[in-house]
């Protein structure tokens, strides 16, 4: 093979490596790995290889290649392995339900989900590689073991981790096919109209800013999103409102109701931060500060989850209590509104 054919390695990291023994009978690679990588499909393990990044003796093989004796067999990922090495840590975790196949937690606000660039530690599969260290889903190297749906960082509520492979691939296909019922507690500027409706616009990375996301008027840009809202009790200058999930976009629904001009309250990627209805007294001016001290992230609370067990198919329902940030934040403006406090 000519020099220049050889694989450019230098965007690639090695994380498995195996020598074929002498006495290797003649085997096609994607049966060899798929026999020594746990819970690596291999289907999965064709698509590295279709993808150039299964190696024998430093050349890119394709799934059929046969392993002979003394192949030395690299499988390559582009990222480093320390990048996606999981560090189990003992961290508590709020369980509202667990058996065999799943686990249903109560995410806190400010907690990450999985680790990426910023942070490797501290992060929900981080205190599941803990919890789960004996089970062989959450010792495969995968950065983000079990997850099927995930919560930004400083929303929080309900979530449901898969225990096992096929309670994941269940589970990632009821996502897929939107069989589930998510739905948020919200507080959100303003009051919309009207009061219960329908927000679509397809959702994709901002061209301005690629931390955030952004409602496209060109549908061929982005991804479709749907969310259902109605509102729930009507707080003045902001509401309480509802969003049902009908698709799970990065950001959906803070962008989808930003888009609208209703952003969520002190929702500072989304301009929610800033003081967007009432007067200028600087009392009411002082009480909205209060208010985003006590809550200092965007109110927005996973509420309830209903999803088919992966196993017994039987319908489950979850539900959670508004965190106590959200919740204090909503009786100060009903007090407020009821002219029942004096603002400080």
């Amino acid at each position: 093979m000519a020099e220049e054919e050889l694989f450019d390695q230098q965007e690639l990291f090695e994380h498995f490596r195996f020598t074929a023994d002498p006495g290797q009978s003649l085997l096609r690679i994607d049966k060899f790995l798929s026999d020594r990588l746990e819970n690596r499909s291999r289907t999965r393990i064709q698509n590295a290889a279709n993808a150039g990044n299964i190696l024998v003796n430093n050349f890119p093989v394709k799934p059929n290649y046969k392993v002979k004796p003394g192949d030395i067999i690299q499988v390559l990922l582009p990222t480093p392995p320390r990048e996606i090495e999981l560090i189990p840590e003992n961290i508590p975790l709020n369980i509202v339900y667990e058996d065999d196949d799943v686990l249903v937690v109560n995410k806190e606000p400010g907690m990450v989900v999985h680790p990426a660039y910023g942070n490797y530690t501290g992060t929900l599969v981080n205190a599941l590689m803990w919890h789960f260290k004996d089970l062989p889903l959450f010792s495969t190297g995968e950065s983000r073991p079990g997850l099927v749906h995930r919560l930004d960082k400083n929303t929080s509520g309900i979530l449901v981790i898969a225990k096992n492979e096929f309670a994941l691939n269940r589970l990632s296909r009821q996502f897929f096919e939107r069989t589930t019922d998510r739905r948020y507690n919200a507080l959100i500027w303003g009051v919309p109209n009207p009061l219960e409706g329908t927000i679509t616009g397809n959702v994709g990375r901002s061209i301005k800013d690629r931390k955030v996301m952004q409602v496209f008027k060109d549908e061929s840009e982005g991804k479709t999103a749907i969310t259902h809202y109605k509102v729930l009790e009507n707080l003045g200058y902001i509401s309480l409102i509802e969003c049902k999930l009908e698709t799970g976009r990065t950001h959906q629904i803070r962008v989808h109701l930003s888009h609208i001009k209703h952003p969520l309250f002190n929702d500072e990627e989304y301009g929610g931060d800033q003081i967007l209805k009432g007067t200028t007294f600087t009392k009411y001016q002082q009480f909205i500060r209060n208010c985003f001290k006590i809550l200092p992230r965007q109110a927005l609370h996973a509420k309830s989850l209903a999803f088919d067990h992966p196993v017994t198919k039987k319908r489950l329902f979850f539900d959670s209590n508004l965190p106590d940030d959200m919740a204090q934040v909503i009786e100060k403006w009903r007090k407020y509104t009821s002219g029942r406090e004096t603002v400080e």
